[in-house]
């Protein structure tokens, strides 16, 4: 069986998506959430506490980042067999809406590396 036929190997790529996806969002808990939070209208103590997560920032972005190229050399990268008709990869959709989370993910990454520089814009 070869790796592209492979079912596991084709939950890779989703699974480094949702991994990404994850990182990302536990990256952005300390900074980005807070302030969308509170742009919405939503308050209290508790937004405070997710400050708590700063010092771990930098190894969620660093989570991220590994776990985002993963999923994009998987997502990318060419097949190196022909696909059977019904295994995932045959399927176009399965690799766009990879493809549409770790874009979003890797956003929501860059966004939540960079907020020293943006977030001032807003308060």
């Amino acid at each position: 069986m070869s790796a592209e036929t492979n079912p596991s190997s084709n939950r890779a790529g989703g699974l480094f998506a949702t991994g990404s996806v994850l990182a990302a969002v536990l990256a952005s808990t300390c900074c980005i959430v807070p302030l969308v939070l509170v742009t919405l209208g939503v308050s209290g103590a508790w937004i405070g506490s997710l400050t708590a997560l700063e010092p771990f920032k930098p190894y969620f972005l660093a989570g991220a980042a590994v776990l985002l190229a993963a999923g994009f050399w998987q997502a990318y990268s060419p097949p190196k067999t022909p696909c059977e008709g019904g295994d995932a990869c045959a399927k176009p959709e399965s690799r766009r809406i990879t493809k549409i989370v770790l874009w979003i993910a890797a956003a929501l990454a860059a966004l939540a590396a960079t907020i020293e520089f943006w977030a001032p814009l807003f308060y």
